[in-house]
């Protein structure tokens, strides 16, 4: 078994998608040298194929058998699906989840997609200049010091 089909099957078990999930870990143990206990844990719409968290760990991205990616936050709140061609076996993410990167073997090929996350601000009382609900773009360096 390779690093990322280890990876994939803890995934199954720590973020759920398996019936067997109750009965396959409990909450906390240990053997031998290796202790474990169980963070989170949420059921998924699909069955779980490959997925790739940020290095935040803010965010987890799922690929499921229905040719879409998954976002999760860490308390298991899905942010939005992204759907993908059929022959897309493996994915992952740029450091800050910012793009997601397909490898299709139907197509043979590589994609990379640009990701954007939308928030809600509440401006309840904010002073504001022109239409109150035109598009806001926020743009965050974080390379500065």
């Amino acid at each position: 078994m390779n690093y990322k089909t280890s990876i994939l099957a803890c995934a199954c078990l720590l973020f759920g998608g398996s019936a067997l999930q109750a009965e396959t870990i409990s909450a906390d143990g240990q053997d031998n040298k290796l202790e474990w206990q169980v963070v989170s844990s949420w059921q998924i719409d699909g069955t779980p194929v490959d997925l790739v968290h940020s290095l935040d760990g803010k965010l987890v991205y799922i690929l499921d058998n229905q040719h879409r990616v998954q976002v999760y936050d860490t308390n298991g709140k899905l942010q939005g699906r992204i759907p993908v061609g059929e022959g897309v076996t493996a994915i992952d993410i740029a450091p800050q989840g910012e793009a997601l990167y397909l490898i299709d073997n139907t197509a043979k090929s590589f994609t990379r997609v640009s990701v954007n996350f939308m928030y809600d601000i509440d401006i309840t009382g904010s002073p504001i200049m022109g239409k109150a609900d035109a598009p806001v773009a926020i743009a965050v360096f974080t390379d500065f010091e």
